[in-house]
């Protein structure tokens, strides 16, 4: 729908949707520039201060994939207008802990009342023009890089469903309440030939590959083995715990890849696993990759080289096991 809208012409516009990045940048100053991003959904956990901590961690998210630092936030609220306003306090002190603890400061927002509570953040941050990292700039040889494990979204559909062990709710939550911050901070200080990022969101691993891909005029070649998976993801997708979002991002995306040997059905299925505050997808100079995966690691960051890129072929992304 938004390539039928009229198209605004401003040259300070850095990065727009013309890509499908994650996030808007617009310069101020010839060293500064704004990253503007907005994301909120409904509750995916039971406990309201949890919901708010990923809700807020996942906001800020599409900020560090583009190499930016938050600094303000405005929250963004619907609540049910007989529900117990207690609920909705937890909700924003949890997402206020992850503000705070990434140095972004909360100072407004907007309320309505809804039937179905939703919560999330717009988040602005700041990045020098010249250190934008974007979804675009993927080069032939680079390696790739996953900072987070895949498995959130069954595992979430699994808690709706009162179906979850309590140890895969620990590992997703964790997984979930985990800022990129850290491993933004290593790619920005580490002195590291990186080309393109994103982050792992609602699209799913394929489905933000496959934009990086597009962006950038390059193919993916993944190996599903080294691509971590949550405790209890397979079990969930075993047990039909799938969410609506995984079968459409399935739909979508999956006519660009290639499978090229035998890949199991669970593991398919969770490359197209819609995820809430995922990790960093980081295309680099292959000779940086080990440096990068050593510094995540020591940083307490489960980074693992995945897979790298290649020259623009068929399929645009290869699975191989």
């Amino acid at each position: 729908m938004l390539g039928k809208l009229a198209r605004q012409h401003d040259p300070n516009v850095l990065v727009g949707f013309d890509h499908a990045d994650d996030a808007g940048v617009y310069r101020i100053a010839p060293d500064q520039a704004l990253v503007q991003t907005v994301d909120f959904f409904t509750p995916i956990v039971d406990d309201p201060y949890t919901f708010g901590q990923i809700a807020a961690t996942n906001s800020l998210s599409d900020v560090y994939a583009m190499g930016g630092k938050p600094l303000t936030a405005l929250a963004l609220v619907c609540f049910p207008d007989k529900a117990d306003l207690e609920i909705l306090e937890r909700i924003l002190a949890g997402g206020l802990s992850k503000m705070i603890e990434a140095g972004c400061t909360v100072i407004g927002g907007h309320s309505i009342r809804d039937e179905e509570t939703k919560f999330g953040y717009a988040v602005t941050g700041m990045v020098n023009p010249k250190k934008i990292l974007t979804n675009a700039r993927a080069k032939p040889g680079d390696a790739l890089i996953l900072t987070k494990a895949l498995g959130t979204g069954v595992i979430s559909t699994a808690i709706k469903k009162e179906r979850a062990e309590a140890a895969w709710i620990d590992a997703a939550v964790r997984s979930m309440t985990t800022l990129n911050r850290q491993a933004a901070e290593i790619l920005e200080q580490a002195n590291l030939r990186v080309h393109a990022v994103t982050d792992i969101t609602g699209f799913g691993l394929i489905g933000h590959a496959r934009e990086m891909a597009m962006a950038s005029d390059v193919s993916l070649r993944f190996r599903s083995s080294q691509i971590a998976i949550l405790p209890g993801a397979m079990e969930c997708i075993h047990a039909g715990y799938v969410p609506g979002g995984l079968h459409n991002n399935r739909d979508f995306a999956e006519c660009v890849v290639g499978y090229e040997k035998p890949i199991d059905e669970e593991v398919k299925a969770l490359l197209f696993d819609p995820q809430t505050a995922g990790g960093l997808l980081i295309s680099l100079a292959a000779e940086d990759a080990s440096r990068l995966v050593a510094a995540l690691r020591s940083a307490q960051v489960p980074a693992a080289q995945i897979g790298e890129v290649i020259p623009r072929i068929k399929p645009l992304i290869a699975v191989t096991a």
